[in-house]
């Protein structure tokens, strides 16, 4: 079943993004309809972190957060099979020089990555453009696993770390001049996490942003990647380095982290990667909400 799966991907990358759009919605609307479980996680972030809008604005929200879900699903398989040429004419990158700055003057640079679901074509934009690195979570399937192991790898001499790896190697990726691809914005469970608010939620979040960017000396360049409507591709935001960061206070650090990824997350929400149970690790005492 992973093999037809996978057959039917490289079928569909043949076909114009517009195209492949279409049905990545129509996929995303299929899943709001039949995924009862995904969804019910859908409202509940919704409701936690927009208590202004009413159920309908919710659930309106919610199948627009499915449809660029599905979106994102499909139009992999162009980050995976397509040519480079195709790609560069999907990939709308603003902020390279920044980056490119910082690495010539022997800056080690962690990108803050928020889940937002075209993470992966921004992944791929920069991998065209720099040798960089990222963390890679194994898949319990043995076909996909291979499949976005060597989708990620595609471009330039990518650095895959495990998660299972201590932090020297992610510290060792930026002090050689890898930029490494950095996603903090998920619920790991209370280990190396604190709460701290997000939308004004106390949320379980780790702080390895503060952490790394210490060890390593590094400088935090936030990299957002919009998904554009229609066939226009992507959009990604190399973002103006972080002043005074990190500070003496880690919880401070994460604080305005999360205030960040809460104000990018304003600009486009029905991005932003809500079928992830953010909010399961409660401080002590409270009711998990899923």
């Amino acid at each position: 079943m992973s093999r037809l799966l996978v057959a039917a991907l490289w079928v569909l990358h043949f076909l114009p993004l517009s195209v492949l759009g279409l049905l990545g919605k129509a996929l995303g609307l299929t899943l709001f309809g039949l995924a009862g479980r995904r969804r019910h996680i859908v409202l509940v972030n919704l409701r936690l972190c927009f208590p202004d809008l009413d159920e309908a604005q919710r659930r309106r929200l919610a199948r627009d957060h499915f449809k660029v879900l599905g979106r994102s699903m499909l139009e992999r398989s162009l980050l995976w099979w397509a040519s480079p040429q195709r790609l560069s004419r999907l990939f709308k990158v603003d902020g390279e020089g920044r980056l490119r700055a910082l690495l010539a003057a022997g800056r080690p640079v962690l990108m803050l990555t928020p889940h937002f679901v075209g993470l992966d074509a921004g992944g791929i934009a920069i991998a065209m453009r720099f040798d960089s690195a990222s963390i890679y979570a194994v898949q319990s399937d043995p076909v996909f696993d291979r499949l976005l192991y060597r989708g990620r790898k595609r471009f330039g001499d990518q650095l895959l770390l495990s998660r299972q790896e201590s932090v020297r190697a992610s510290v060792r990726a930026m002090k050689s001049g890898r930029p490494l691809y950095y996603l903090p914005d998920m619920d790991f469970g209370s280990k190396d996490s604190i709460f701290v608010p997000f939308f004004g939620v106390q949320t379980a979040t780790i702080t390895g942003l503060s952490r790394l960017a210490r060890l390593a000396g590094a400088t935090v360049v936030p990299c957002l990647t919009r998904i554009l409507p229609g066939g226009q591709g992507y959009a990604v935001e190399v973002g103006e380095p972080w002043a005074d960061f990190p500070s003496d206070d880690v919880e401070a650090d994460t604080r305005r982290m999360n205030a960040f990824i809460e104000a990018a997350v304003r600009t486009m929400p029905e991005q932003y990667y809500w079928v992830h149970r953010r909010f399961k690790t409660r401080p002590q005492g409270e009711p998990r909400p899923y």
